[in-house]
């Protein structure tokens, strides 16, 4: 009876359904297993050529494949960066050294002795290198090549600060020490490294303008037949005229005008030229005595200064000033009209807001309106006088320079202690002017003083909100004086608000070792260094296949390449078919245990029927047998 064959391949094909349904009950913990499904055929022998099959009773049943399901398992996250999964399509490709190259899902690697990035077998993780310029290099081993993290030195800094505009600087002690905090406005210190990675800290002390102009007077015996100031020559013995002045203003901008006194030459500056050295001062008149020079300061306030009529006054009168009527009665004297013209102040000062103040020096017998210092020169007119009784005349005229408005000398100390180069360029009339040479100093930075933007930097003007030029520090590297830092100011404002640091980065660091290893998304092989650097070392590769379901497995949760499957095509992570990858996480075993359970009842109640079926056979045959 062909049924006893019929009944025995049913036994064989459900038994093999019962161990395959076991194995992948046996791995729903292993990570990246892939479960396997039973798929059967029918079985039909035919006798004679050309004999129909519908008169066939069949021959039983064969296993035609045992099928792999590549689904994606559950991820689930661990606390090992080395772990990682595909987050999508694809396999890991690994290397055994010795030509074998296999392909598995389970992503659960560690670092070898050599720093080799291997699976638990000990075979290596296939990636890209990566060269100098961050180029991909063809598919290898992945390895931690770097162990430590060289120092590096600080070549850059980017700092952005607020300046509160509200600071009086007249309340600035003086002279500037950079040992007394009440000489300056605001300071901060930005941490920097040398080229051997130790640490220093570069200090920047801000000291706005005053509203004062420095006065030089260069002190002679007689007017020279020549002199040079500043890298400029003339002859002031005759006079100084227009054009001369012009071109000394010219040689040195910090200059405001000269003039003679005696047989002296005084020079005013402007009030934007802070904290000035001696001027370069030659005396080329071997008949003239030189014997230094004196300073002083003068208020940056126009200021107009009326002579008061002498008393006492022939008949009733009225000044107005600023469009106050002052009305002064005959017999009065110079003092009581310059009382009354001097009371009138609040008045004066409420109808004219650059009024500072309106003041009587009985002294001289002097009225003296000063004029608030950021109004600067005041124009002709603005402060309008009516004088019919000719009191007060015309006034002297001390015009007004605001050109100290949001200008700023800034300092910088390496480790607090050492004054550095920033640019400051050598003075006018020095050697090495006409190079531009730098030397040890401050640098001016200026505010716009409408918007508190920034828009100059060492004498470079720019935009107000635009580009801004760097500045270059020297000396801060103690280990290499070759090594430059450029300081970057951009964002830095001066509103009235808390002085603040809002950014500041620099990018020096010291020595690091390696602490860790970590993956991106995009496959990327990050090595952490114990100062905070990172480097990327390379990139993971993922192969993919046209055919994976004729992937033929090799134990270990890997799988060989196949003619049905095809060649490996190998793409970084995210890119063509390859999935994404998550680091610190595992992909789990994607059978479904209750579906497992079902197909064992399943393949046992199969086994059970074709056991049946032998057993009916069996007493088929002893009946016939007992005929």
């Amino acid at each position: 009876m062909a049924g006893f064959n019929t009944a025995i391949t049913g036994l064989k094909s459900a038994s093999t359904d019962l161990d395959v349904t076991g194995n992948n009950i046996a791995n729903s913990s292993t990570v990246g297993f892939k479960s396997s499904r039973t798929e059967f055929a029918d079985i039909y022998a035919t006798a004679v050529v050309g004999a129909g099959s519908s008169n066939t009773a069949g021959s039983g049943v064969t296993v035609s494949d045992i099928a792999q399901d590549f689904s994606a398992g559950t991820i689930e996250f661990t606390n090992n960066n080395l772990d990682l999964a595909i987050n999508g399509s694809g396999f890991f490709q690994l290397d055994n050294g010795q030509g074998s190259v296999t392909y598995t899902r389970a992503g659960a690697f560690e670092l070898d002795k050599s720093g080799n990035i291997v699976s638990k077998d000990g075979k290596n993780l296939q990636g890209y290198g990566i060269d100098d310029q961050g180029n991909l290099l063809p598919v290898g081993n992945l390895a931690v090549t770097q162990k430590e993290s060289p120092p590096k030195a600080t070549t850059n800094i980017d700092l952005s600060v607020n300046i509160d505009s509200r600071a009086d600087a007249t309340k600035l002690l003086t002279p500037y020490s950079k040992d007394e905090p009440s000489s300056f406005t605001y300071s901060t210190t930005v941490r920097t490294f040398d080229s051997l990675g130790n640490e220093h800290t570069v200090k920047l002390n801000m000291v706005e303008q005053p509203p004062v102009r420095e006065v030089q007077t260069l002190e002679f015996d007689a007017l020279p037949n020549s002199v040079t100031i500043s890298g400029y020559t003339f002859d002031p013995s005759d006079g100084i005229s227009a054009a001369e002045s012009a071109a000394l203003i010219n040689a040195d901008p910090r200059i405001a005008d000269i003039s003679i006194s005696g047989s002296n030459l005084v020079v005013r500056m402007n009030a934007s030229a802070t904290d000035i050295d001696e001027l370069q001062v030659v005396n080329n008149d071997a008949g003239v005595s030189f014997s230094g020079i004196s300073s002083a300061q003068l208020a940056a306030n126009e200021a107009h200064t009326y002579g008061v009529a002498a008393g006492p006054l022939a008949a009733d009168t009225v000044v107005e000033i600023g469009g106050v009527e002052i009305a002064l009665d005959s017999g009065m004297t110079q003092d009581q009209m310059g009382a009354a013209l001097a009371s009138r102040q609040g008045a004066i000062k409420d109808l004219n807001p650059d009024v500072e103040s309106v003041i009587y020096d009985a002294n001289n017998g002097e009225l003296i309106i000063t004029f608030k210092a950021a109004s600067g020169d005041i124009a002709d007119g603005m402060l309008a006088v009516s004088d019919p009784g000719a009191i007060i005349g015309a006034p002297a005229v001390t015009p007004g320079d605001n050109s100290f408005q949001g200008v700023y000398q800034m300092y910088a100390y390496l480790n607090g202690e050492e004054l550095l180069d920033i640019g400051k360029v050598v003075d006018p009339g020095e050697a090495g002017f006409a190079s531009q040479q730098s030397e040890v100093g401050p640098v001016l930075i200026t505010f716009d003083p409408s918007s508190g933007l920034l828009n100059s930097i060492n004498g470079q003007q720019f935009l107000a909100g635009g580009s801004v030029p760097g500045i270059t520090i020297a000396g801060a590297d103690p280990a290499n004086a070759e090594t430059e830092i450029r300081l970057d100011m951009s964002n830095t404002t001066q509103f009235a608000s808390a002085s603040i640091v809002k950014t500041q980065n620099q990018d020096g660091y010291t020595k690091g070792d390696l602490v860790g290893v970590s993956f991106g998304g995009n496959g990327e092989m990050i090595a952490s260094f114990s100062n905070g650097q990172n480097q990327q070392l390379g990139v993971v590769a993922i192969a993919t296949f046209e055919n994976q379901a004729g992937l033929r497995s090799s134990g270990g949760t890997e799988w060989t390449a196949t003619l049905d499957s095809g060649s490996a095509i190998v793409n970084p992570p995210g890119s063509g078919l390859s999935g994404s990858l998550r680091s610190a996480a595992l992909e789990q075993s994607n059978v479904d245990l209750s579906a497992e359970l079902v197909s064992l009842i399943e393949a046992q109640r199969n086994f059970q029927a074709n056991s049946k079926t032998l057993e009916t056979l069996n007493t088929v045959t002893q009946t016939i047998l007992q005929i």
